[in-house]
């Protein structure tokens, strides 16, 4: 049995309805859509290749496609702002998919997630080598076409947001691919 752990989220109210109503809220769409208005498009594709790549890791229920964000410390949580709630839930450790922020960053990025700074640091070099000033182009753009051992390098390191642990400090944030209502423990209202 896994051993439970207190995570914070911070959402819209339809979220607790829905909780409250089914006992259970799965991240749609229009969700992603009404939160992120013209980026997201990006976000959603973003976050697909994070529902391909993070079930491998922890096992997504086959009607969950995006993540719910969670926040693994008080410290570090999205604070209540007028229209959302704060849901502290108490979840099995095995349901979180824990990450390192500023992986994530490098991610949304579509950046190289290197190994260590010197791993950080020869790929740099590598970029400067080749004149290529924004690696991300070689990702959305044909920059990419005309380097694709970097482009396929770049998108391998991908996986590391999920295989190298987060650094110490408040780097670490997790995702659960649904929220039960009985994990629910507390409610703060913005």
């Amino acid at each position: 049995m896994s051993q439970e752990r207190t995570v914070w989220t911070r959402q819209h109210p339809a979220v607790l309805e829905e909780l409250e109503r089914t006992g259970r809220y799965l991240t749609r769409e229009e969700a992603i859509r009404a939160k992120n208005g013209d980026m997201a498009d990006f976000y959603l594709e973003l976050y697909r290749w994070y529902a391909r790549a993070g079930e491998r890791y922890v096992p997504r229920p086959a009607d969950a496609q995006y993540p719910v964000w969670v926040s693994l410390s008080q410290d570090s949580m999205l604070q209540p702002v007028e229209g959302t709630v704060v849901l502290t839930l108490s979840v099995p450790e095995d349901a979180l998919l824990i990450t390192d922020m500023e992986r994530w960053g490098y991610r949304v990025n579509q950046w190289y997630i290197p190994l260590d700074a010197e791993d950080e640091k020869r790929h740099n070099a590598e970029l400067e080598r080749y004149g290529i000033a924004s690696e991300g182009a070689l990702i959305d753009s044909d920059k990419g076409n005309f380097y694709p051992l970097l482009r396929s390098k770049i998108i391998k390191s991908w996986d590391r947001l999920f295989t190298c642990p987060p650094r110490p400090g408040d780097m670490a944030q997790a995702t659960l691919w649904e929220l039960k209502h009985e994990w629910l423990r507390e409610v703060v209202w913005g």
